[in-house]
């Protein structure tokens, strides 16, 4: 039963007018969920005064818990997100788009070059983006270097962003963990202060910070999740196959 069910949701994904409909629906539930949730909101507001400050930043969202994080977005400033190229990642970055973000496709592990540039780009326009640092292959809530990488290089800030419902499931199987929340139930999002990255840090300072913004991301994470009373999610150790080497910019 399980290869046929992973059988038909493959050529599901393969079909455009099937990712369509199914993009619309799981856009649509999440707003659902969104507007119907009782939310308890730390550190958004900061936010929004640095980006207005700053003009654009890199926002950050653990791959587990990214559905969520567009509904927060104020579309004062124009925000773009990184989607993989594959049918999996096509369909997310329609769900994304519903929501009137922009995307640009690529990731770390497939076209990581042009993507790079095209995320260079993006921020020396003045205009946002937003990546899950432990994606495309995890361990979940463990960052890499990419974000602070861009962020030396722009000059933006870095912000990451959490959240945690109470009512909800948990993908356990899944690389990522990832939370499916429900309706009508009680949430907490949390945003980190934002991170600057000095223009002359070597790569042992940027592990210094990588290692700080990813405590405080976890941090925020466990508290979100403490706030509606759920059991904390924890990093984990899987990865989904091996790593590729990380495309540094010069």
């Amino acid at each position: 039963m399980t290869k046929a069910v992973k059988k038909f949701t493959r050529k599901l994904l393969k079909s455009d007018k099937a990712t369509d409909i199914i993009s619309w629906i799981i856009s649509k539930y999440l707003k659902i969920v969104g507007h119907t949730t009782r939310w308890q909101i730390e550190g958004l507001e900061a936010m929004n005064k640095t980006w207005d400050k700053e003009g654009s930043m890199i926002i950050l969202s653990w791959h587990g818990r990214a559905g969520l994080i567009p509904f927060f977005w104020n579309k004062k400033h124009p925000l773009h997100a990184l989607v993989s190229e594959h049918k999996d990642g096509q369909l997310m970055g329609k769900i994304v788009k519903r929501y009137g973000l922009g995307l640009i496709d690529g990731s770390s592990t497939s076209n990581a070059s042009r993507a790079a540039v095209k995320l260079m780009k993006t921020l020396q326009n003045g205009e946002s983006i937003c990546l899950t640092p432990d994606g495309p292959i995890g361990p979940s809530m463990h960052m890499n270097l990419s974000p602070l990488i861009f962020a030396q290089k722009s000059g933006k800030p870095i912000v990451g962003m959490t959240y945690s419902i109470k009512h909800g499931f948990i993908l356990k199987k899944s690389w990522d963990e990832m939370m499916f929340p429900l309706p009508f139930s009680q949430g907490a999002l949390i945003v980190t202060q934002p991170f600057f990255i000095p223009e002359n840090a070597d790569m042992k300072d940027l592990e210094h910070y990588r290692q700080e913004i990813e405590k405080e991301f976890v941090s925020a994470s466990i508290r979100a999740d403490q706030r509606v009373g759920r059991h904390p999610i924890l990093p984990g150790t899987k990865i989904k196959k091996k790593k590729q080497p990380m495309i540094i910019i010069k």
